[in-house]
């Protein structure tokens, strides 16, 4: 009978070797990631205990007193819990339904295109936003929007029209990061969808066109359908970062006036956890943030393999 079971065992070892001798150079390729995903993702996660913990620099993580929950319950009964969830919810809600389908639009437009030579210009204008610090972004809208010398208020005023002042008015903020992100990662986004309609069987558009379909048609029947599974996974990823706005546009963009509407829970960690040294408090608040988006993501991952979806995983 251990005989039986140490032969099962060999045969299940043997073609992972033999898999790893063949592809050798393949497993090299990836090696660098799985490397950089251990060090930097998987071995860091042990740092989550500090949110169980008062946490002290000094005495380190196994020689700090453990409090439980305490963390957890001083925010969410925090009355900025309820500010921040908003926030963040409201930003990430406005990026989910004005940005995400943006790049799935411009993809189907530029596969549309036949000319090469234009397609590719537009491909490169488009693209060139998303290598752009968040920083430069933030500059050129001040550039843009200021209300003593932005060039839109000046151009306002010089038709007699009165300056608005978008930089701190609460009315568009929101709107205004929406918008910012748009701008820089729609184009890049359209990365992956571009490379998934190249894979849609050419014989269905063949198809399409005997059946009497224009280009308006081929793409709601053919195109889309066929990316569709491409489509969910990045909406069930996207889920994932729910809790994630973008710390760095949020933070150069918030100022004194729009503070109830710039605080979200990214902003919150840094203050209290670099500013204010609460890293136990901190890390509870980034747990909670990690939780909501697993929880998120298991559910949607559910519910497309429901509807016939392979799903993430």
């Amino acid at each position: 009978m251990q005989s039986s079971i140490t032969s099962e065992k060999k045969k299940v070892r043997r073609p992972l070797v033999s898999d790893i001798r063949r592809d050798k150079y393949l497993y090299m390729l990836i090696l660098p990631g799985v490397i950089f995903f251990i060090i930097f993702k998987y071995f860091p996660m042990w740092g989550i205990v500090i949110a169980f913990q008062e946490y002290s620099p000094y005495a380190g993580v196994w020689n700090s007193d453990w409090v439980g929950l305490e963390h957890f319950i001083r925010f969410f009964s925090n009355p900025d819990f309820i500010l921040l969830f908003r926030n963040t919810m409201v930003i990430s809600f406005l990026n989910l339904v004005f940005f995400f389908p943006l790049p799935i639009v411009l993809s189907l437009l530029l596969n549309e295109v036949n000319n090469k030579f234009f397609k590719s210009v537009i491909q490169s204008i488009v693209y060139l936003p998303h290598f752009l610090s968040w920083v430069i972004i933030v500059g050129i809208s001040f550039l843009l929007l200021s209300q003593s010398s932005g060039i839109v208020n000046m151009m306002m005023s010089s038709i007699g029209l009165p300056k608005y002042d978008f930089l701190t008015n609460t009315d568009t903020f929101w709107g205004m990061l929406v918008l910012q992100n748009i701008w820089k990662e729609t184009g890049w986004g359209t990365i992956i969808i571009l490379a998934a309609i190249t894979a849609v069987d050419p014989q269905l558009y063949e198809a399409a066109k005997i059946d009497g379909a224009n280009r308006w048609l081929q793409a709601w029947h053919v195109t889309l359908p066929g990316i569709r599974s491409v489509v969910l996974v990045l909406l069930i990823l996207r889920l994932g970062h729910i809790m994630d706005v973008g710390f760095e546009q949020v933070f150069l963009m918030s100022n004194g006036a729009v503070a109830q509407y710039a605080d979200v829970f990214e902003t919150y960690v840094y203050r209290n956890g670099i500013q204010s040294g609460q890293f136990s408090y901190s890390t509870a608040v980034g747990l909670f943030k990690s939780l909501v988006g697993l929880v998120l993501v298991i559910v949607a991952n559910k519910l497309a393999k429901k509807i016939g979806e392979d799903g993430v995983y």
